[in-house]
């Protein structure tokens, strides 16, 4: 579905030469032309257009002064430096261009013909007069020569196994007679073949072929030879075969003509020499002959350059060159150049660039020389709204095969109609303006521009001859395609230069801007310079009809300084770019009364300048509201294997040479996406794979359509992804929901984004919803894929910059709003036929509510309706069955004590009659709360059944007891009871048993307390050490004062246990008056300001000597040892940390060698940075962790405790240490709160400064050397080389990093606002 859009041409000459053009090639390293006539060779520099070298062949006698010589092959030989003439006389010369001598290097008597060398220049082939051919090496030493003409059919001769006669065969529809029938006999060559042998090679210079005329016959064969010269194969007999002959590159087809009686074919035989394949010419017999075939580099275009034959009414023939393509088992007539009748414009030579694949060298016999460049272009539609056809045009010789993709998928070559032209068609060109963009106009070979706009309401009878159907109408039925008209025919006056020389394509890049405007390139006068013309409807043919031609004139033109390259417009905002050979950009500023030409600019104000030339461009809108583009394009720096592309609304889509279809989004970062689009989310919906090779043909308009071209030519639709959640979102926007419901419904996207698109508007629209989809299946269809998530976060993110209404009920789930919100609305709208709708809604819900669905089956049953549109209570619980289980629904029947329900829902379900009878008549027969208690028991739904329970009277309380105690509903029994009853306090004094059994003693006091049984709460509150709780009970108790005392100290003792000394002081001082004792307690808790307290309150002052003053003293000591045990505990775990790193710092370096590796020492390595070689993969460490993975829990909790072991060697030691340090830090800031300062306040009081100045010093001095060492320990390295952790063992040589917990990695934090020195110690 591509065409051959012409890039640029280049023009040179004519070149002042003598004689005429006989031969050229070309050197691609210097890019000039060499280029051979009668009297010798000449340099054409491409560049500078000057002849740069100029070299007779005359003066050395190669060829005749009188113009009578003849070359007849060129070659340039880079290894060589050199270039390799032959001439007919038989001279082979080589010609050193820098020094301008000639060498001759051998030479043939008989003269030759024919000169060719292999494509890797490793062999030259030579045809000489006698009709032999000799191979020779690129040093010209012979290696064979033979004789073209062979009797023998070669190696590859075909072996007959003599299966049968010819009389006995299958002739299929030729029928017996065909047996019997004599061979054809092989024309003779045509009158005007020139006689020559033909020579072409194989891409890979394995085989040659060689065309001649057969001495015995008269007509031509063609034979394959190998390098060796050996002949492998030899044509069958083809009547008619002409001279041309060209070897397909790809090395399948050898390509030739033949005419036939009624018809001029270019046939291909395969290497065997048997025919495959052919097509035939736009041209009738004996019109034109065919002097050469050459295809291009990549095999994908053969040229062929005709001429017309001579004859009494064509006395000046014409040349022509026409590019074929094949797709789809299909040839193409893409382009047609027609050079005039004139002697000076007609060709002379042909040749295809050997490295740039599309382009294509010309040289006229008046020595004039083009050049051309082609790339391949799709024509397609720019429409985006739904009434427009999206079509692609296809040029096809003198017709256009147009297929409107948007009423029928028609894989070429067919078409939904074709236009036909009177002269081949070069170009075609779709309306700018999106909503004419049917319109076409196409440019043909003979300069003149024929318009075809679409008109509304036209039926296919009234088609004009230029239109015919393809694919559509036919067999009575009326195709829907709106066709167009042929309005107007306008020519072009481009002129033509002096001697009727003409260039057959002048212009190029045409775009129809608007209806009588048309924008052209052609080349200034110098190559390096284009022209921008502006073709306008002269105003003598705006009303002229149909029949009459009209002409375009070329209006005014703006020079432009560069080749330009590629030329697109915006119909949005009309803009025109232009792009230059040199990557520049240009806006065409043509609105304005004089139109001019300005660099592109960026937003920061610089020049747009591409690196790379880009074939493929498009202008798109970013941003509508600020009016700016992108213009976009593709270069390696951004993107190095796109294929090919479109945009579309907002989205860019292009295939890759990873065979794979991407859609972007322009809104986003645009070459960001392209740059990561491979490497991206494997599952991202903007990626998807496709077939090898696949290419963009075009969007079809407000569809989900993406059609692509595969390789061999047939058509594939897709439905990317991005399209069509772009496509749902904009229906969901227009309250489209029917459309939106069927497409995701047919590809296959989850139906919760009807809602999740935008909740408040759904919610809003719930019976526009219910009226469009007017389906009970899709409506059940919806509520059974609800789900109670936000697909626009998870699987369906919506797209950048879009904006979503809250919803109304937040609170509310997802689920149950929507069902009770379309449950409402078609309730209101029809409730007899959403009936089943209904009841799915109550099903689905979060907590499904069956008993009111099954109490509106039972509405149906008993309410019968004459409507149409009811639905029956069977089919209705029939229904409900498929949604639900059967025993469950039977389940909820029953707990609707509806005992005609149930009965209903148990004759539809597999129960046995006499299991569930007997049951129901039991029941019946029960009292109604004793009744529903037993169903609700039966169904385990113990709380209803303790309600029901509750109504029974009291012979059933201890029943309902067992029930409490059984299902721990005591909470639920206690609201069922009023506090004053009995039954509240035998059910609190259960709960209270209950909560003792959970070791919940306090809590049990409470519920004690709360009912009245003061003992029970006095044993509850003992138990959980509430001793305010527990007094206050004993007051209510009225225990006697002995009793009362010895159960404050029972207290007391156990508080000491507990090491709540404070607590225990209290008791002793205020309820058993044992003053001595409650010091005691506060000097053990060292709580010396208290104790000091009560020792003068009840004057006690003989406890100071005796306990007081030994008791500071002694805690002095002991702060001193512990103080001195943390700091040579620090400094031991500070300086192994140091080594612990160090080794582990050059083992990370790879500073150890394997000795080092494998010895003890190894083993302070730790997992979080060391690395693993392949034999310590199987270390003690790892085979550890594997067993502890299988361990029973405790193991696992002892091997947690052992991870982090402090042992030398240990494989975490590093960690180890560092959680120990961070322990005697904190403990020792911990130190200096009531714990030091207020001992060193008693020491001070007493007289005992020294002790407590050393007390001081020593804590002062730990804390300095922890918050020294600080930085040195949790260092900021240590920091990052945690973060990121990757996965243990990637490979045996990648370092092993294991995640530690984070707060191992904090230093701790030491208090510095508390006050806790003493200025007058210091």
């Amino acid at each position: 579905m591509r065409n051959l859009k012409l890039l640029r041409t280049q023009e040179y000459g004519p070149i002042q030469a003598l004689g005429s053009p006989q031969h050229f090639c070309l050197r691609g390293d210097r890019e000039t032309v060499l280029i051979g006539s009668e009297y010798g060779i000449l340099e054409l520099d491409l560049v500078t257009q000057q002849v740069i070298n100029e070299i007779s062949l005359t003066v050395g006698g190669f060829l005749s002064e009188d113009g009578s010589g003849h070359i007849v092959g060129i070659e340039d030989l880079p290894d060589q430096e050199s270039v390799c003439i032959a001439t007919a006389a038989g001279d082979i010369i080589l010609c050193n261009l820098s020094t301008k001598q000639l060498e001759c290097v051998g030479s043939v008597d008989s003269g030759l013909t024919t000169m060719s060398w292999s494509p890797d220049q490793e062999l030259v082939l030579l045809v000489t007069g006698q009709q032999t051919l000799i191979m020779m090496t690129k040093d010209f030493e012979p290696i064979t020569e033979s004789h073209i003409h062979q009797d023998d059919f070669g190696e590859g001769k075909f072996i007959g196994l003599g299966w049968g006669k010819k009389e006995t065969q299958f002739h299929g529809s030729e029928g017996k007679q065909a047996a019997h029938r004599k061979q054809m006999e092989v024309l003779l060559a045509s009158p005007w073949d020139d006689g020559r042998p033909r020579v072409t090679w194989r891409g890979d210079g394995q085989f040659v072929a060689v065309g001649a005329i057969c001495l015995e016959t008269g007509a031509r064969k063609v034979r394959v030879w190998s390098r060796e010269l050996v002949l492998q194969s030899t044509s069958e007999p083809v009547s008619g075969l002409e001279q041309a002959l060209a070897w397909k590159p790809s090395g399948s087809l050898i390509a030739s003509t033949q005419e036939k009686p009624n018809k001029h074919d270019i046939v291909f035989f395969e290497k065997n020499g048997l025919l495959h394949g052919e097509f035939t010419l736009s041209f009738q017999k004996g019109q034109v002959k065919v002097n050469e075939l050459l295809w291009n580099s990549d095999s994908t275009v053969l040229a062929v350059w005709l001429e017309d034959l001579q004859n009494k009414n064509c006395s000046k023939p014409s040349t022509y060159v026409q590019l074929w393509t094949t797709g789809n088992y299909h040839w193409y007539l893409k382009q047609s150049l027609h050079f005039g009748s004139s002697k000076r414009s007609q060709l002379a030579l042909l040749l295809w660039d050997s490295e740039i694949p599309y382009r294509l060298h010309v040289l006229c016999r008046g020595w004039r020389y083009l050049c051309y460049d082609w790339h391949w272009s799709t024509d397609r539609s720019t429409g985006e709204e739904s009434c427009h056809s999206a079509s692609v045009a296809v040029i096809d010789g003198d017709k256009v095969l147009v297929t409107a993709f948007q009423h029928a998928m028609v894989p070429p070559p067919m078409c939904t109609f074709q236009l036909q032209l009177p002269q081949a068609v070069n170009q075609v060109m779709f309306h700018n303006d999106p909503w004419t963009s049917r319109d076409l106009a196409i440019f043909d070979a003979d300069n003149r521009i024929s318009a075809f706009p679409c008109l509304c309401g036209v039926c296919p009878k009234e088609l004009d001859s230029s239109v015919k159907l393809g694919a559509l109408g036919g067999s009575g039925f009326k195709a829907a395609v709106e066709t167009p008209h042929l309005v107007k025919t306008y020519r072009v006056d481009l002129g033509c230069c002096e001697d009727g020389e003409v260039n057959p394509l002048k212009l190029r890049l045409l775009t129809w801007l608007q209806d009588d405007t048309f924008l052209a390139v052609s080349q200034g006068k110098l190559v390096s310079q284009s022209i921008l013309h502006h073709l306008n409807v002269a105003p003598s043919s705006a009303g002229a009809t149909v029949e009459e031609e009209g002409i375009l004139d070329l209006g005014y033109s703006v020079s432009v300084d560069g080749e330009v390259i590629s030329l697109c417009y915006s119909p949005k905002t009309k803009t025109v770019a232009l792009e230059l050979a040199d990557g520049q950009i240009l806006k065409y500023l043509w609105e304005i009364p004089h139109p001019a030409l300005e660099p592109w600019r960026n937003s920061s104000g610089s020049a747009v300048r591409f690196p790379t030339p880009c074939v493929q461009t498009a202008l798109v809108t970013i941003d509508r509201e600020v009016s700016s583009f992108f213009l976009l394009a593709f270069f390696p720096q951004v993107a190095s294997n796109i294929t090919s592309f479109v945009t579309y609304d907002e989205f860019l889509l292009v295939t890759t040479h990873s065979h794979t279809c991407q859609c972007l989004s322009l809104k986003d970062a645009l070459v960001k996406g392209l740059q990561t689009s491979e490497s991206g989310i494997p599952n991202s919906e903007s990626l998807r794979k496709v077939e090898r090779g696949s290419r963009v043909v075009t969007v079809i308009p407000q569809d989900t359509k993406l059609v692509l071209q595969m390789p061999r030519g047939n058509l594939e639709t897709i439905h990317h992804r991005v399209l069509v959640l772009a496509q749902i979102r904009k229906w969901l926007d227009r309250l489209m929901f029917r459309e939106a419901f069927e497409c995701m419904r047919k590809l296959r996207i989850n139906l919760n984004l009807l809602y999740d698109h935008n909740p408040k508007v759904f919610l809003e629209n719930v019976e526009t919803f219910i009226k469009q989809i007017d389906s009970v299946n899709y409506i059940n269809l919806f509520f059974t894929e609800l789900k109670d998530e936000d697909f626009t976060k998870t699987m369906y993110p919506s797209p950048v910059g879009s904006t979503v209404q809250p919803v109304l009920c937040p609170t509310q789930k997802k689920v149950d709003l929507v069902c009770d919100a379309m449950r409402a609305a078609m309730e209101k709208i029809n409730p007899h036929k959403y009936c089943l709708s209904i009841l799915t809604s109550y099903v689905k819900k979060s907590t499904p509510e069956l008993e009111v669905a099954l109490q509106k089956v039972h509405e149906l049953r008993e309410t019968a309706s004459l409507d149409t549109e009811t639905v029956s209570a069977e089919a209705a619980l029939k229904y409900l069955l498929f949604l639900v289980d059967v025993n469950e629904l039977y389940d909820h029947s029953l707990g609707t004590y509806d005992f005609d329900l149930v009965i209903m829902v148990a004759e539809k379900s597999q129960k046995d009659p006499k299991e569930y009878l007997p049951f129901l008549n039991a029941l019946r027969k029960m009292e109604t709360n004793y009744q529903r208690y037993t169903i609700d028991k039966h169904l385990k739904r113990y709380k209803k059944a303790l309600y029901h329970l509750s109504k029974c009277g009291s012979e059933h309380f201890s029943e309902f007891l067992n029930l409490v105690k059984d299902q721990n509903l005591y909470n639920e029994a206690l609201h069922l009871y009023p506090t004053n009853t009995q039954e509240y306090k035998d059910i609190s004094i259960a709960y209270g048993e209950h909560l003792n059994q959970k070791h919940l003693y306090e809590q049990a006091g409470l519920i004690f307390a709360r009912c009245g049984a003061c003992e029970r709460a006095l044993d509850a509150f003992l138990s959980s050490g509430s001793w305010q709780q527990a007094l206050c009970m004993v007051s209510q108790l009225d225990y006697a004062p002995n009793k009362f005392a010895s159960l404050v100290k029972s207290m007391a003792g156990k508080l000491i246990e507990q090491r709540r000394h404070a607590e225990a002081a209290v008791l002793l001082e205020q309820y058993t008056q044992d003053y001595e004792e409650a010091v005691l307690q506060l000097l053990d808790g060292a709580l010396w300001e208290e104790a000091l307290r009560l020792i003068y309150k009840y004057s006690r002052q003989d406890i100071l000597e005796t306990n007081f003053r030994p008791a500071i003293l002694e805690a002095q000591k002991n702060h001193l040892v512990f103080l001195n045990s943390q700091q040579t505990t620090f400094a031991c775990y500070k300086k192994r940390l140091l080594v612990v790193r160090e080794l582990k710092d050059q083992a990370r370096h790879g500073l150890l060698d394997d000795e080092v590796a494998r010895c003890p020492e190894s083993d302070l390595l730790s997992e979080t940075g060391s690395v693993m070689m392949a034999s310590d993969a199987s270390s003690k460490y790892s085979h550890s962790n594997s067993r502890i993975s299988v361990c029973s829990s405790k193991n696992r909790r002892k091997a947690e405790r052992k991870r982090h072991s402090l042992k030398e060697g240990s494989p975490l030691e590093d960690i180890a240490l560092m959680e120990a340090l961070g322990d005697i830090v904190r403990v020792t800031d911990a130190l200096k709160g009531e714990a030091v300062h207020s001992l060193l306040k008693e020491l001070v009081l007493f007289g005992y400064d020294a002790q407590a100045r050393e007390l001081q010093q020593v804590l002062e001095e730990a804390l300095q050397l922890m918050e020294r060492s600080l930085p040195e320990i949790w260092n900021l390295d240590l920091k990052l080389t945690s973060v990121n952790p990757v996965s243990v063992f990637p490979s045996y040589q990648q370092p092993a990093i294991v995640v530690c917990d984070p707060e191992l990695l904090t230093p701790p934090k030491l208090n510095k606002s508390l006050q806790w020195k003493l200025s007058l110690l210091q």
